[in-house]
């Protein structure tokens, strides 16, 4: 089950990589109701299943949300000691990117997101079979925009066509691999229970200070970016009841 979910993931990282080009007024649409399923993962899935399990306290602050705060910090760290700026490509005038490696790196960091994305996915499946097929709608409905995004950055910074969908195709298959990792290996509950806490930080990081800024830009921020938004996380609501 782990590795068929999975499989979802893979898809929509294609499907995302190859509209790349094509996806231009509604692309924030998508991505304001990809950060909306993100955030009702977190915070109606992720963080209180963590919470509810035998958890450990470290100086006095639960292991999942001590973990929690170190990925988000963390990435928020990588993110400002890299050279790339996150503004919108629509706000420049027409200019080149010559850095190339950056390009490189940004997008490789999105296929580790991508394997975590899978592990995630085959470490909820070891605690609840329902708990994993509410983590992979997440993982999937972000999916998309990691393909969009990893093909996107890499060509803008100068590499050719085939570096992207080479790129691209080794995201779509990071979360196979890290779905059957986790499905091959039995992990700790309280490895289990930190590593969900730091996949929650690493979540809602992407949401708030990625995708939400993107989809909300000066001239495409809508009523309407707002309201997929809201829908997303009430699906994910809505999922979670279905659920228990």
């Amino acid at each position: 089950m782990p590795i068929l979910l999975s499989l979802a993931a893979f898809l929509m990282t294609l499907l995302g990589g190859l509209v790349a080009d094509r996806v231009r007024n509604n692309r924030h649409l998508v991505l304001g109701a990809a950060a909306g399923v993100m955030l009702g993962v977190v915070a109606f899935d992720l963080l209180p299943e963590a919470l509810t399990r035998d958890v450990v306290d470290v100086l006095g602050v639960p292991l999942p949300m001590l973990m929690f705060a170190l990925a988000f910090l963390g990435i928020h760290i990588v993110e400002r000691s890299m050279g790339m700026h996150d503004a919108h490509e629509g706000d420049y005038a027409a200019h080149r990117h010559a850095r190339a490696g950056v390009g490189v790196t940004a997008g490789s960091a999105l296929v580790v997101h991508s394997l975590l994305d899978g592990a995630a996915i085959g470490a909820s499946y070891q605690t609840d079979a329902s708990l994993a097929v509410a983590v992979a709608i997440g993982v999937i409905a972000h999916d998309f925009t990691d393909g969009f995004n990893t093909y996107t950055i890499t060509s803008l910074y100068g590499n050719a066509r085939r570096r992207a969908l080479t790129l691209l195709a080794l995201d779509a298959l990071a979360p196979v691999i890290g779905a059957t990792l986790t499905f091959l290996i039995a992990i700790p509950a309280h490895v289990l229970t930190a590593y969900l806490g730091l996949f929650a930080g690493f979540l809602l990081y992407l949401a708030i200070s990625d995708i939400l800024p993107e989809a909300h830009t000066t001239r495409r921020a809508t009523g309407w970016t707002l309201a997929v938004t809201v829908t997303g996380t009430l699906f994910m609501w809505l999922v979670i009841a279905l659920s228990a």
